[in-house]
């Protein structure tokens, strides 16, 4: 068997590779741009999508897919919801989605009255990090709560984002966490990384993220 592990893991990567590109060309011939979210479970993904959502609603229309191990729809039914197109991709199990996964739900979702797609990844810090979705960037919501110790001990999921937001940062005085540690953990994987402390609770550092995410996508659809 260990003769044929790799071959076998090099396919399916392979085939999910070319299955992603092919994602990310159709949301770039939409001119929408997308977004694969990741967390732990707990962190606060899907109130900070609901708390994007509720910022940019004005603005821009927004689809989710929402991935999920059980098939249940609790996250999917809070964006529609707020308004908003969402689809829940039940993995089966699996502790990820994977490309072929993605372009099932964004065949659910009407794309062509889209600006923006946010892809609620499985809660887990380790196998998304190795499955391209065909989404524009990657970015992960951390939470104070977790602990300062997550690029230290999860590195490889660090090292594929563009965008990290820190979550629950009005917890700070109330848990231990020292965020010059955290912060020097995540420049030794990605110098330079484009972050924002948030809190979803109160709407600290909220405006930031939401300005810096409005131009992208105005960018985004002038230039592809």
């Amino acid at each position: 068997m260990s003769a044929i592990r790799v071959p076998v893991v090099e396919k399916i990567f392979s085939t999910n590779d070319k299955i992603a590109n092919q994602n990310r060309q159709n949301l770039s011939d939409k001119k929408v741009l997308a977004i694969n979210l990741m967390a732990s479970p707990g962190a606060g993904k899907t109130s900070f999508i609901l708390a994007t959502i509720k910022r940019l609603q004005d603005q821009f229309r927004i689809g989710v897919i929402e991935g999920d191990t059980a098939p249940v729809t609790i996250d999917a039914d809070k964006i529609i919801s707020a308004g908003m197109p969402a689809v829940q991709i039940n993995t089966g199990g699996d502790c990820h989605l994977d490309a072929s996964m993605m372009g099932d739900g964004l065949a659910s979702l009407p794309l062509s009255e889209l600006d923006l797609v946010i892809v609620e990844n499985v809660g887990n810090l380790i196998c998304p990090a190795a499955w391209d979705l065909g989404t524009h960037f990657n970015l992960l919501v951390a939470s104070v709560p977790e602990g300062d110790d997550k690029p230290y001990k999860y590195p490889n999921i660090y090292r594929g984002l563009e965008i990290l937001i820190i979550n629950k940062v009005d917890l700070q005085p109330y848990v231990e966490f020292k965020m010059d540690y955290f912060r020097k953990g995540v420049e030794m994987l990605n110098p330079g990384l484009i972050t924002f402390p948030v809190s979803c609770r109160t709407g600290e550092g909220m405006d930031a993220w939401i300005d810096w995410l409005s131009k992208k996508i105005i960018d985004f659809k002038k230039n592809s």
